[in-house]
């Protein structure tokens, strides 16, 4: 006999990557269950994965489960993205093996997914989150008792440069929030990062995109934070998905992204947001894929315009066919209370760009792809932040002969440096040999790396 069960699912990590809980909370009728685990080294999305893996296996085949989670990783990863992923053979995707395993258990089972609002006093949610806090509680206690464990943790401790002379596994372990799919670049942040905005005039120069501490985050809007904090004027890589092609005639924005850019440099903040339009999609869903049923919670315009107008005020929008994406959101902003985004903003339409460079040519974002050899990216649907990091390729690329180096102006500056009569300074720097102990230590420490990573050390004598 088939009951509904709901599962409250969460997963915890101290660093990331880092020591992890997962947990998960059962209630079918008037039993609960509670079960948790956890790993020493690992990342807060994996361990949102195991936590719905193992409590989707904790229940019955046969019964009907709706799950609540609050990582939208997880929710769209398995509701939406996941096609994709299979399509491809699950290239280029993070924690393919946990995936596919969750794929697997959800085969057969009739199953609701539901995002939940992390750490907002939801009793479900918090009691998975203190169910996912235990099992990393619990893993710490079980490392602390495991001699090896802490004889390895010894090891690895005392020489940094021995471990990782250049820095380079450090880089290559971090995930930050990290784990969406190329089809979505976004990032995925905890949504109740409080991201400071700095409110910035037309003419003043931002280091990142931020938006007033004032203003409430909808926990809709994904702002992920700058990863490169630079200097310079601004420039937002922008698209917007729409109902339909007429602004006058009543079609909407659905979805708009944005990436930022600074000094030629994406810093690695974005903006992005799913909208209501209170209006059908009607045969636009052909070209972005996105349906009335998945834009039916998603918030009106009004609902989220202060956020996106904070964070797009002041900088260049950077779009292709630009005068489409700025005439719907002038109208939305209008219509929200606000100035025209284009009085407040410069504008750059990379298809006139385009059109000047290459005339008589075909123009389109895909044409600019292949004439420029850009990776290709699967477009089999249109995403506003899909588009933009191809725009982004797009804008470097035609704009590339702005930071070629001129190498007859190089050499005619040198001739004249030659020519102009300054002295040449000669500094004898002293030679400071190194101690019979240092060199003695320095031979070890060769010896140990050679052993330790079976090749030639660079600092050998």
């Amino acid at each position: 006999m088939s009951h509904t069960i709901t599962l409250y699912v969460d997963g915890a990590c101290r660093g990331n990557p880092g020591l992890g809980g997962w947990g998960a909370y059962i209630v079918n009728g008037q039993q609960e269950h509670k079960i948790c685990g956890g790993e020493d080294h690992t990342t807060n999305n994996r361990m949102e994965l195991t936590a719905a893996i193992e409590g989707i296996l904790f229940c019955d085949k046969q019964d009907k489960l709706v799950i609540y989670t609050d990582s939208k990783y997880v929710k769209q990863g398995i509701t939406e993205w996941i096609h994709g992923w299979k399509k491809k053979n699950w290239k280029d995707v993070k924690n393919p093996d946990l995936w596919q395993k969750l794929d697997e258990v959800c085969q057969g089972r009739e199953i609701e997914w539901h995002w939940v609002k992390g750490h907002a006093g939801h009793p479900g949610n918090e009691m998975a989150d203190q169910l996912a806090n235990l099992g990393a509680d619990e893993t710490l206690k079980k490392s602390k008792q495991s001699p090896s464990m802490s004889e390895d943790k010894k090891k690895s401790e005392p020489d940094w440069l021995l471990d990782d002379p250049f820095g380079l596994d450090l880089a290559e372990s971090e995930e930050e929030l990290e784990d969406l799919p190329e089809e979505i670049i976004e990032v995925t942040v905890e949504e109740t990062v409080q991201t400071e905005v700095l409110a910035t005039d037309s003419n003043e120069d931002a280091s990142s995109s931020e938006v007033s501490a004032s203003t409430e985050i909808h926990p809709q809007i994904v702002i992920t934070p700058a990863k490169l904090q630079l200097h310079g004027p601004r420039q937002l890589i922008l698209d917007t998905e729409t109902t339909g092609f007429y602004y006058q005639d009543g079609d909407r924005i659905i979805e708009v992204g944005a990436l930022e850019m600074i000094n030629r440099k994406l810093t690695g903040s974005s903006i992005h947001i799913y909208i209501n339009p209170k209006t059908p999609v009607g045969d636009s869903v052909n070209v972005h894929g996105i349906t009335d049923e998945f834009l039916q919670d998603k918030p009106l315009f009004e609902e989220i315009s202060q956020v996106l107008f904070d964070y797009l005020h002041g900088a260049e929008i950077i779009a292709h066919n630009a005068t489409f994406d700025m005439n719907f959101l002038d109208m939305e902003f209008k219509r929200a209370g606000f100035k025209a985004l284009s009085e407040v903003c410069d504008v750059t339409d990379t298809l006139a760009l385009a059109k000047s460079k290459h005339p008589g040519q075909k123009n389109s974002l895909d044409a600019l792809v292949r004439r420029y050899e850009i990776p290709q990216r699967d477009r089999t649907f249109h995403g506003a932040l899909l588009d933009a990091e191809i725009l982004s390729d797009v804008y470097l690329a035609m704009t590339g002969g702005q930071v070629s180096f001129d190498i007859d102006a190089l050499s005619q500056s040198e001739d004249q440096n030659s020519r102009s009569g300054m002295a040449r300074v000669e500094i004898e720097l002293p030679v400071i040999l190194p101690s019979e102990q240092e060199l003695q230590e320095h031979e070890n420490w060769v010896k140990q790396f050679e052993e330790k990573h079976g090749t030639a050390c660079l600092f050998a004598k």
